[in-house]
């Protein structure tokens, strides 16, 4: 039996002190139209948005002391115009997000470029709708990949699924799915020492056992 590892690569490479450039690659069965967030203050790349067929590539340039967040929009159609819809990950219906962000469930791969300390990290707060994986280059050995790449929609419980006919294609977490204060950590269980505030998180960290890293 052949197992094809199906994901969004995205390939970090610091060029200087301060110049940074992300490659995005889709190593997934299909198109994924990838959102790009700038942080507080910061423009997004690309205008926040743009289509990558399975196969392709596309280098960004990222200035000095960017920060933001990518994902994958998943199920998408636009028209001429950039007008159209995700059933994962949707920005308003733009194809360009300017800005906005994207709505969940998605996978989140963050990044903060502030020499001489990046940060970096893969998070599921959001939940989860494809598989990411974060490669640095031309750093030093402290920087490490950062990749959720098992399919978590395969092992999604049914009251966080998000369907299209009847494949789940995005895993909701908990506290969106719930909106309660045991999964959302809010009132009396918003104590980190709290274990059943975090119970559920359990299950999801066996799937992403690589997170969050700071390069030195």
């Amino acid at each position: 039996m052949e197992l094809k590892l199906l994901y969004l690569l995205l390939v970090l490479s610091f060029l200087g002190v301060d110049a940074a450039v992300f490659t995005l690659q889709n190593r997934c069965g299909n198109t994924v139209w990838p959102g790009i967030q700038g942080g507080e203050g910061k423009a997004p790349l690309m205008n926040g948005g743009l289509r990558l067929r399975h196969g392709e590539t596309v280098n960004i340039s990222a200035p000095e002391g960017w920060s933001g967040r990518f994902w994958g929009r998943g199920w998408c159609s636009f028209d001429e115009s950039g007008k159209g819809t995700c059933l994962t990950g949707d920005c308003g219906g733009n194809l360009e997000c300017s800005g906005a962000g994207g709505a969940p469930p998605s996978t989140l791969a963050e990044f903060t470029l502030d020499s001489p300390v990046d940060y970096y990290d893969i998070s599921l707060v959001d939940g989860y709708n494809m598989p990411v994986s974060i490669i640095p280059l031309g750093v030093s050995s402290s920087c490490k990949t950062s990749r959720c790449l098992s399919d978590i929609n395969q092992a999604c419980p049914e009251g966080l699924q998000v369907r299209k006919n009847r494949r789940v294609v995005a895993c909701k977490s908990a506290c969106l799915a719930f909106n309660t204060p045991e999964y959302c950590c809010t009132g009396e269980y918003s104590n980190p020492s709290d274990v059943q505030a975090f119970k559920l998180f359990e299950c999801v960290q066996g799937f992403l056992p690589f997170g969050l890293y700071l390069c030195l």
